[in-house]
């Protein structure tokens, strides 16, 4: 984890906790420390390496880059994502590391130890298809799609349709908010866009600021930069008309789907959004366009004005948490199996 850094990597272990200790088991939950420097990568992933929790656990479930390279007899990884920036994300705009001979060293030692470490364990899970064919394509590892519930899913339902579309997730650049808010200069009807979310920096809300008022369309945007609570985003998902998801290949279909999905109320999302497709069907449980403000803007005023197909988006898309088995008593039986 990363100090003060919220989000799913930290929701999915939170959660797993609870449900373990409710099915009667004995639970130490673990954080540890770790930032994705080059320069500190191998020395944080010895460290990990000389945790010792063979002598006092039956099992232990890992998460997130480096926690599986800890070393234990009976090791299950449940696995969220790479360190993207030298896996998929190398040589794009979100890389951190420029493509240089000692950065490829870097890169190539990373890959060669995290698959010696994925190997050992007992059996490897992942959060989505996306993930499981990225460890198959870097790795050669084949992982089983364990997809993630949420906590309390009862807490969230329908309320109505309001004129708001949500976005509920950490402003943050790959999940594109600019993206939704170029989409408001071309819509037609009332519809408006809410953002919740701690941003990456104060910088970044900033300039999505100067955005939509460059844009004229300040009166169709609010942004609340902040970390909203679980009741809060319960009530704002009720009342909303759809949420908007559009990150950019995303590990999973994402917290704020299900949650969405729960509430009874459709994703608008994009052709390159990764995970998201794996729950989001265009035109059945959501609404999926060209990743272009024109075409996001043509679908926010359809989900508007045509209410009644938005209604019935929304219904399909609670729907199908249970056609793809996303529950609690699943992951548990298959963790533990």
């Amino acid at each position: 984890m990363v100090p003060f850094i919220l989000g799913g990597g930290r929701n999915i272990v939170d959660w797993l906790d609870i449900m373990l200790r409710e099915a009667g088991h004995d639970v130490e939950r673990i954080y540890l420390p770790h930032v994705d420097s080059p320069e500190l990568l191998f020395r944080q992933m010895a460290a990990y390496r000389w945790v010792d929790l063979a002598s006092s656990t039956d099992l232990i479930v890992t998460f997130r880059p480096p926690a599986h390279l800890i070393p234990h007899p009976r090791k299950v990884i449940w696995f969220i994502h790479h360190i993207r920036a030298f896996y998929d994300l190398w040589n794009t705009a979100y890389a951190k590391s420029p493509d240089t001979l000692v950065h490829r060293g870097i890169r190539d030692a990373l890959h060669a130890a995290d698959t010696a470490a994925l190997k050992e364990a007992r059996a490897v899970f992942t959060n989505s298809q996306v993930v499981a064919d990225r460890l198959r394509r870097f790795n050669d590892i084949e992982g089983e799609v364990l997809y993630p519930p949420i906590y309390r899913p009862e807490r969230f339902r329908f309320g109505s349709l309001g004129n708001e579309i949500a976005s509920v997730s950490r402003i943050v650049r790959h999940k594109r908010p600019g993206l939704l808010i170029d989409a408001l200069r071309f819509t037609r009807t009332d519809v408006k866009l809410h953002l919740y979310g701690a941003s990456d920096s104060s910088s970044h809300a900033t300039e999505l600021r100067r955005r939509f008022k460059d844009a004229g369309v300040d009166d169709k945007v609010t942004i609340d930069d902040r970390w909203i609570s679980e009741e809060e985003k319960a009530s704002v998902l009720a009342d909303c008309l759809a949420l908007a998801y559009v990150p950019l290949d995303e590990d999973s279909y994402g917290y704020p789907t299900l949650e969405a999905a729960h509430a009874s109320k459709p994703t608008l999302t994009t052709t390159d959004s990764g995970g998201v497709l794996e729950f989001v069907e265009d035109g059945v449980t959501g609404l999926v366009v060209e990743p272009r403000p024109e075409a996001l803007a043509a679908a926010m005023d359809r989900l508007f004005m045509e209410r009644e197909a938005t209604r019935r988006l929304g219904e399909a898309a609670r729907a199908r948490i249970d056609e793809m088995r996303i529950t609690w008593p699943h992951v548990l039986d298959r963790l533990l199996a």
